[in-house]
């Protein structure tokens, strides 16, 4: 088929791979103007931009979605099916332009965790689960009919980076496999129940900042699904301590958010139900650390405030 890609971050490129080595034929990729970054400031592409220039595909860039430059562009090109994985919500007089409309790929078993965070919400629940949803694109954001979905399992040492990599290795063998039974018509779409849909909002500063009253253990999950990045964080002496890495345990009543035991390893913190060990910790200014070396230094002591 002639598709055409849409996407952004690093998480799609496995599937733009996928779909270069294919049969079918990328006739263009899509995805978000190129952007200021670094120190440097220097205008650069998003990664799925990059990989596109590096295999000289063709490259479109639009700033606006509802460009009439762009709409013409795309529809001249008269592609059988537009692919997207994170990319963004779609006008409706562009969903239309392919024959077989658009397909999107999603990180989780919709109609659960409809939303731009799918992995970090699943991490974030304590889920033991998750998995990949194909469906086809509606004018409502990710509620259209589904087209192929399979379960995987949520391991207790992931966090986002570990569960996202796996789960976009395996959508992209699923979605080339979805358009190959698109094109000879022997996929079968469901429609979603609505009765059932949970949602996977955004991720605010707001909510990255640990709540030591909460149980140690949602503390913990709550690190899982934030890190590497934008990841949870604490005050310590009126400096951001970021937190990438913890691990949760029952242990004797204590304060929340105070030291109860510093270890050669790990620091004991207390919450409101049990301890959270800190592992990785990073203070603003500084590069990250294992806390055997954090410690070297510190001063941080038993009965020392973090949230302060």
């Amino acid at each position: 088929m002639r598709v055409v890609f849409m996407g952004n971050p690093e998480f799609a490129v496995p599937t733009l791979k996928l779909l270069q080595k294919s049969k079918h034929k990328i006739l263009a990729v899509v995805s978000n103007a190129p952007k200021q970054m670094g120190r440097g400031r220097e205008y650069q592409s998003t990664p799925v931009g990059k990989y596109a220039k590096e295999n000289n595909m063709k490259l479109l860039e639009p700033t606006k979605l509802n460009d009439q430059k762009f709409i013409k562009e795309l529809k001249k090109m008269k592609a059988d099916i537009f692919i997207v994985v994170a990319y963004r919500i779609l006008p409706k007089e562009i969903i239309k332009i392919p024959i077989h409309g658009a397909v999107n790929l999603h990180v989780s078993l919709l109609p659960k965790y409809r939303g731009p965070a799918p992995i970090q919400w699943a991490l974030m629940n304590g889920d033991k689960e998750t998995g990949v949803t194909i469906f086809q694109i509606s004018d409502r954001v990710d509620t259209g009919d589904i087209l192929v979905q399979e379960k995987h399992p949520i391991y207790d040492k992931d966090n986002m980076l570990t569960l996202g990599t796996r789960l976009c290795n395996l959508g992209a063998n699923i979605i080339t496999n979805t358009i190959d039974k698109i094109e000879n018509g022997s996929i079968k779409s469901v429609k979603q129940n609505r009765k059932i849909a949970t949602f996977a909002p955004k991720i605010t500063k707001e909510m990255r900042s640990i709540n030591w009253n909460w149980p140690s253990i949602k503390i913990h999950n709550w690190v899982r699904g934030l890190s590497p990045f934008p990841s949870m964080f604490t005050i310590f002496n009126g400096k951001i301590l970021k937190v990438f890495k913890t691990f949760a345990e029952n242990g004797p009543k204590c304060k929340p958010g105070v030291v109860f035991q510093i270890n050669k390893d790990s620091i004991l913190i207390g919450t409101g139900d049990g301890l959270l060990g800190l592992l990785e910790v990073q203070l603003e200014g500084r590069k990250k650390l294992f806390i055997k070396d954090f410690l070297r230094g510190s001063l941080i002591r038993k009965n020392s405030v973090f949230g302060k």
